[in-house]
């Protein structure tokens, strides 16, 4: 097998004298095209075009001397030391980091982005990354072919976003170009590329920070707020009491059923206040909130904004208004019955959660969730609130808590 596979990452600059000497000493040299054409390569050394890293490493295992890898960038970030150093390889790797992609494409937007989420994009992932795109205010996406800019400024339809495309960093070739999302279907980009992502309302930070990517203690501690958060006193002109499915300890059971999490698209139907949407774009993901009540409309863009979180609120009625919505992960269906529940369960998300006020209603959507595949699980919630400063009852919520969870696409 080989002695020693050398892994270079390369980011236009000079070779190091670390990376020269390696590769001086290569027998083969695994690559893309630009760099086996690089003139450090010795003529004598096998070369391997680099495209499945799993069937390199299998050639680089089997090879009697010494290997060198190039790759663009660090390559222990999103890169190939992963997958070099899979047990089943039995390599012995060594590391010449360069600057990663990321890292110079903010530097050549003149832009810090510790506080930037980094994705990956290729077909099998192109979605996720895009919900991450719609939640977040800052994020680089590291493209594929077939999931580069133009696929994700479609997918983002509905959600303005500025992109800073990248193409070819560290080549002659380098440019870089700001478009608009909607905008970025209209070229053809040069791969390798890499898109920053940016735009919704951003969140004030302390100065320097300290954590990489979104700070999980922004905003208030707990996964639920007090319902007086969402009602009367708290949204001026906007404000109301909160519907019978939007309860303090209703919300909190229906979001742990559906564990919304970054990456994922939650639909909220019949969003009410927007207390559920803010909550579920709190932990990371990204949701669109869908009423027909203007003023509900205008409470959930007031709960995301109150929440430093990012909406996409959409006016209509479901189940008509679902059918141009991008795919969901997981949905909460506040209002509307088995008619929409129906709809959603055509979709195939995940997860449902809903609720329903008696026993009847609660067996009718559970019948029809079961005949959509799903596994249905039904719990009465019962809540009683007391003052406690006479330990008396002041408010009473009882409610039929139903989730389907679809076997075939859980967790």
């Amino acid at each position: 097998m080989a002695d020693r596979v050398t892994v270079i990452g390369w980011d236009g600059s000079p070779l190091t004298d670390a990376a020269r000497s390696a590769l001086g000493a290569a027998t083969l040299v695994a690559g893309a095209a630009h760099h086996l054409a690089l003139p450090e390569v010795p003529p004598t050394a096998e070369r391997v075009r680099l495209g499945s890293v799993a069937l390199a490493a299998r050639r680089i295992a089997a090879h009697r001397g010494t290997a060198v890898v190039f790759a663009d960038g660090d390559p222990g970030f999103f890169g190939v030391v992963r997958t070099l150093r899979a047990p089943e390889f039995g390599l012995e790797v060594e590391v010449v980091p360069a600057v990663s992609a990321v890292a110079a494409a903010f530097a050549r937007a003149g832009m810090p982005w510790d506080d930037a989420q980094v994705v990956v994009a290729h077909p099998r992932t192109l979605r996720r990354a895009v919900n991450v795109c719609r939640a977040h205010t800052k994020v680089a996406v590291l493209t594929a072919p077939g999931a580069g800019p133009a696929e994700l400024g479609l997918l983002l339809d509905g959600v303005h976003r500025t992109f800073v495309i990248c193409e070819e960093l560290g080549t002659e070739r380098e440019q870089v170009t700001v478009v608009t999302s909607d905008k970025a279907a209209d070229h053809t980009w040069r791969d390798p590329n890499v898109v920053i992502v940016i735009g919704g309302r951003a969140v004030a930070a302390e100065s320097g920070g300290w954590i990489a990517g979104r700070d999980p203690g922004a905003g208030p501690r707990g996964w639920v707020q007090p319902d007086a958060a969402y009602a009367d006193g708290h949204s001026g002109a906007l404000g109301g009491r909160l519907g019978e499915g939007e309860t303090e300890l209703l919300r909190a059971a229906q979001l742990a059923r559906l564990g919304p999490r970054i990456g994922d698209l939650v639909w909220d139907i019949g969003s009410g206040s927007g207390a559920f949407a803010a909550e579920a774009a709190r932990a990371g993901a990204a949701v669109i909130a869908v009423d027909l009540d203007p003023r509900a409309c205008a409470r959930t863009e007031a709960a995301g904004r109150r929440s430093g979180v990012q909406l996409q609120v959409v006016r209509g009625s479901a189940p008509h208004v679902l059918e141009n919505l991008p795919e969901p992960d997981v949905v909460r269906v506040g209002g509307g019955g088995v008619a929409v529940v129906s709809a959603v369960a055509d979709r195939r998300p995940q997860r449902i959660v809903t609720h329903a006020a008696t026993r009847d209603a609660a067996e009718l959507v559970g019948r029809d969730l079961t005949e959509h595949g799903y596994r249905v699980e039904c719990a009465l919630l019962q809540s009683v609130e007391l003052d406690t400063r006479a330990w008396t009852e002041t408010e009473r919520s009882v409610a039929f808590l139903l989730s389907g969870i679809l076997p075939d696409r859980a967790p």
